[in-house]
């Protein structure tokens, strides 16, 4: 299987994060997938953001869900970008797309956009709460998933019996907490498993020598060359 490279909410490490120009650069530097994160405006778009407040990534401040989009495209969201909803993004990029959704009120809105554009082959959906994931498998059929975990649990079968519960066919965990033992676990019962997040060459070294099959990254360079430096 090919080793994927995801960028990280683009190329978060080089340009503002979840911004389409982040997005756009991402695609030019040749990564294999876009992760984005989304999350619900008060007036119930599907908007790039995230933080459940926008004070760390633009110049304005609050909740997102207490702001409408045309209060969050007011907000400057880093070098004059503003705060992309997701069908800007499917139209601007060709990439294929991982969304991450934190919260179930997000998911009908999220199914919905996915049916009527039929992305079932283009997005699949991350998230750290299963509930989520299943939520989402009942809505869309055939929709990928990946389950996101802070680290494996108690033991390997851990996040693979997790994963394997919500009929997820990846899980991504921070490099640093995967051991060779849950990856093996993880491919025996099918599943793909990427790092995250693999911002040098020593970590990318690792994520071969782990049998990993991608690493999330916020540089292009982990991508294009072997030049990097940390």
């Amino acid at each position: 299987m090919t080793f994927l490279t995801i960028g990280h909410r683009g190329v978060m490490g080089v340009e503002p994060e979840n911004t389409l120009r982040s997005y756009l650069r991402a695609e030019r530097c040749g990564m294999d997938v876009i992760a984005l994160d989304l999350r619900l405006s008060k007036d119930g778009a599907l908007v790039a953001v995230h933080d459940p407040e926008v004070d760390r990534t633009t110049d304005g401040s609050g909740a997102v869900a207490d702001l409408t989009l045309a209060e969050l495209r007011g907000l400057d969201a880093g070098q004059g970008e503003h705060v992309p909803v997701l069908e800007e993004v499917l139209d601007a990029v060709r990439v294929p797309l991982q969304v991450f959704v934190a919260d179930l009120a997000t998911t009908p809105v999220l199914a919905e956009l996915m049916l009527r554009r039929d992305l079932t082959s283009r997005v699949e959906v991350a998230s750290d709460r299963e509930a989520v994931l299943a939520e989402t498998a009942q809505l869309v059929p055939g929709v990928r998933t990946v389950l996101h975990a802070a680290s494996p649990g108690s033991g390997a079968a851990s996040v693979v019996d997790r994963a394997l519960a919500v009929g997820a066919r990846a899980i991504a965990v921070y490099i640093h907490r995967l051991s060779l033992e849950t990856v093996e676990s993880a491919h025996a019962a099918g599943l793909r498993v990427t790092g995250r997040a693999v911002d040098t060459l020593d970590l990318l070294r690792l994520a071969r020598a782990l049998g990993l099959d991608g690493a999330a990254t916020d540089f292009p360079e982990i991508r294009s060359t072997g030049r990097f430096t940390a």
